[in-house]
């Protein structure tokens, strides 16, 4: 089998660690006989990515936030077009942010291009709109998705689609060494420790962070010796590290899965932004309060075309809260730190959310062949089929 050069592009931290999953597992299943080019951040780059832009330029949401950007993430775009028309790659993979990935992908095809074009992560068009769908449909040769009742929405728009499972699931977030964090970092066994992850972009951390800060103090009010511990990813590092270097409430930032994955089980409950990391702490078992806030425009505009109760996957999947969810309004001090003293007494309450999150996770492929795997063999398989054709 000759080398195969395979171009990957995440434009989030999100996509980033589905792209350093899907990496070593083309390696694996193609027995190293592959390279890379692309976009990425610190996962795909343990995995031997040069990035051909910082993941931090790209890594914004909302209308209200994208909008100061868009020029210099227009520029992205035709850089990374003109790069993957000079290297020819045989095969082109993007993952989710959609409006950043298929501009690439519609001026690809625009150009004439027609190197294999595969999308990872459908666009949730059971939430938002079916049209997204049919648009995606013109661009790709193949979209992968994450959940096992997406393919029928894209199948009838002449998409052809796979399910692959979920990655998290196979992220190591289950396998943590609660008792070895608290002795690196000096944290007595018997003290109450909070993990807070406000999120994985700067807006995220800007609006959730002084928010969680107040929750903690208040925390710290009824817990004796309360910590804190907050998980971070390169895009935010410097920020979160300013701003808790100013809380009364001890806390120490850390980076790197293994650190996550290690706090997650040292902690007693977590406090999180809404998105892929709540599917990790599931994973984790350790029970958690999920809080979400975007700019009002951003919000006033997502709620006039969502079509979904809930924000976190699980809870979607399950069809009831299990996970309790304060989103914009309800996003307070006071009412995160209620919801999160629920879980730090109530063992029930504990439980019954550990329970569901389960169930849900299997129906994510918890338990079955990697996803990462599946989806490396679903992309070969393009491949080859392409390679093929035009022998």
């Amino acid at each position: 089998m000759r080398e195969l050069l395979i171009y990957i592009v995440a434009g989030e931290p999100s996509g980033d660690f589905l792209g350093g999953r899907l990496m070593a597992a083309l390696k694996e299943r193609s027995g190293g006989a592959v390279r890379f080019a692309g976009i990425g951040g610190e996962a795909m780059a343990a995995e031997g990515l040069t990035s051909l832009v910082p993941l931090s330029d790209l890594a914004v949401m909302g209308v209200a936030e994208v909008l100061p950007r868009a020029r210099r993430i227009l520029r992205r775009v035709a850089e990374t077009v003109a790069e993957i028309r000079r290297l020819k790659p045989d095969a082109v993979v993007t993952i989710d942010s959609s409006g950043f990935t298929w501009r690439i992908a519609q001026r690809l095809r625009r150009a004439g291009d027609r190197v294999p074009l595969i999308h990872y992560v459908a666009p949730m068009v059971w939430a938002w709109r079916k049209g997204r769908a049919r648009r995606m449909a013109r661009w790709y040769d193949h979209l992968m998705v994450l959940l096992p009742f997406e393919p029928p929405y894209f199948n009838a728009v002449g998409m052809s689609c796979s399910y692959v499972g979920h990655p998290v699931v196979e992220s190591g977030a289950d396998r943590g060494d609660g008792v070895g964090f608290r002795q690196r970092h000096d944290i007595a066994q018997d003290a109450p420790l909070i993990a807070v992850l406000p999120g994985s972009r700067r807006g995220e951390v800007s609006r959730l962070l002084p928010i969680f800060a107040e929750a903690m103090r208040q925390l710290a009010r009824r817990y004796t010796g309360l910590r804190a511990v907050l998980p971070t990813t390169e895009t935010v590092a410097e920020q979160v590290t300013a701003a808790v270097a100013r809380w009364t409430v001890p806390a120490i930032v850390v980076r790197g899965s293994r650190e996550k994955y290690d706090a997650f089980a040292a902690s007693d409950v977590a406090l999180a932004a809404s998105g892929t990391v709540a599917l990790e702490l599931a994973l984790a078992k350790l029970p958690a309060v999920i809080a979400y806030r975007v700019n009002p425009l951003t919000h006033a505009l997502v709620r006039r075309i969502v079509k979904v109760e809930h924000a976190h996957l699980l809870n979607i999947i399950l069809g009831h809260e299990a996970v309790p969810e304060l989103i914009q309004q309800d996003c307070t001090p006071e009412r995160l730190a209620a919801a999160v003293a629920q879980l730090m007494d109530d063992r029930s309450a504990r439980a019954v959310q550990i329970a569901g999150c389960q169930t849900a996770l299997g129906m994510l492929g918890y338990g079955r062949t990697a996803p990462s795997s599946r989806a490396a063999d679903e992309v070969l398989s393009i491949i080859a089929r392409a390679q093929g054709a035009s022998g």
